[in-house]
């Protein structure tokens, strides 16, 4: 079973831009270029973060390394 999480960038808390929600999913998620893939690079392409929202399922992609998360029972 997925682990809720609540996710901030310095004192802003992170709310769904859909629902307002403020409970996600965290997941990493490789952001792949068509020339990484092309080359068989795909591996040293960039990261993201991914918060799906626990309420809509609406997904962000967070690509600043300073998020913070703090789990949380559901």
């Amino acid at each position: 079973m997925a682990k809720a999480v609540r996710a901030s960038l310095g004192e802003k808390t992170i709310t769904c831009q859909v629902c307002d929600g403020d409970l996600f999913r965290e997941r990493g998620v490789k952001l792949n270029s068509t020339g990484g893939e092309l080359l068989g690079l795909a591996w040293a392409d960039e990261s993201a973060t991914g918060l799906i929202c626990w309420h809509c399922g609406f997904v962000h992609l967070f690509v600043n390394r300073e998020i913070k998360l703090q789990r949380v029972k559901v």
